[in-house]
């Protein structure tokens, strides 16, 4: 229960990795707000996780386009006047956008891709830091993915958006260095969700034969484990990641159960950052002034 008595905002919760964190909050004893663009479909997730509650856990839904700045204000005045002040947020909701080659893709789509993603992460930051800055503590969880540490061809806007949560992540980190206020990105791996189901139906032609059959396997396999990236994410929204910020961490491949013990090395290094690559780094020995 490494979660009892927080209170939990989580955004694209509806279904999921969302709800999967949701579930998994809510099971470490967390009080949980959740909210998605359906209104229809998010309040059915909330009747399930009233359902699996334990009778004084309170779980809230509603509502909201993340990416609308009085939506966003909205929806955290609710949460807080539902649960009071909230103690940690993960910003879960994202899409992947338009599929095909840049030169073709709908303006508008990808503009929106972006607005979604990544306005969609700020936007639930900035509402939340005056609370967590008056009570010097808060956790601030953002999902990242492949697109963030690799190309990712034809999915151009997720990629760019991606790349975009996580240096932001480690610029907020910064910006909130000894106010008691961690915020970390989490890549949670490859999912068998509802993005994978666009990559299938958009089809080889527009998202590219790599990735399609990339896609295809993964469907097969049965993707990563959703428990695994919801057990991260709980994980630092608890007291026992306290000090560790401005992190990406994988969930299928880093030792983060360990972390804690290697907070110090953390703080002095650029471990699970993104950084540019320069040729010693590969051992070159050309490049250097």
């Amino acid at each position: 229960m490494i979660l009892e008595g927080k209170r939990i905002l989580i955004t694209g919760a509806s279904e999921g990795f969302g709800l999967a964190v949701a579930e998994r909050c809510l099971a470490e004893g967390a009080d949980v707000a959740i909210c998605a663009r359906s209104a229809e479909r998010i309040e059915r997730a909330g009747a399930a996780l009233r359902a699996s509650a334990r009778a004084q856990q309170r779980v809230v839904a509603s509502a909201a386009d993340v990416s609308n700045p009085d939506a966003v204000k909205a929806l955290v005045a609710y949460a807080v006047q539902q649960l009071g002040e909230l103690d940690g947020l993960v910003n879960n909701a994202g899409i992947y956008g338009p599929k095909g080659l840049i030169e073709e893709v709908d303006w508008t789509e990808w503009s929106r891709a972006i607005e979604i993603n990544l306005m969609g992460t700020v936007l639930p930051c900035r509402e939340v830091l005056p609370g967590f800055r008056r009570r010097g503590s808060g956790k601030i969880v953002n999902l990242s993915g492949g697109g963030a540490t690799a190309p990712l061809p034809r999915l151009s806007a997720y990629a760019a958006s991606k790349a975009a949560v996580v240096r932001f992540t480690e610029t907020l980190a910064e910006e909130l260095r000894g106010t008691g206020i961690d915020v970390n990105a989490v890549a949670p791996g490859a999912l068998n969700t509802r993005l994978l189901d666009e990559v299938l139906a958009a089809g080889p032609d527009k998202v590219g034969k790599n990735f399609y059959e990339r896609a295809l396997k993964q469907k097969a396999d049965g993707g990563a484990p959703l428990d695994k990236g919801a057990a991260l994410c709980a994980f630092l929204l608890s007291g026992a990641s306290d000090g560790i910020s401005g992190r990406l961490l994988s969930a299928v491949w880093d030792p983060w159960p360990d972390l804690p013990s290697r907070r110090a090395e953390l703080s002095e290094s650029d471990i699970y950052t993104l950084r540019r690559i320069v040729p010693k780094d590969r051992g070159r020995g050309w490049g250097e002034p």
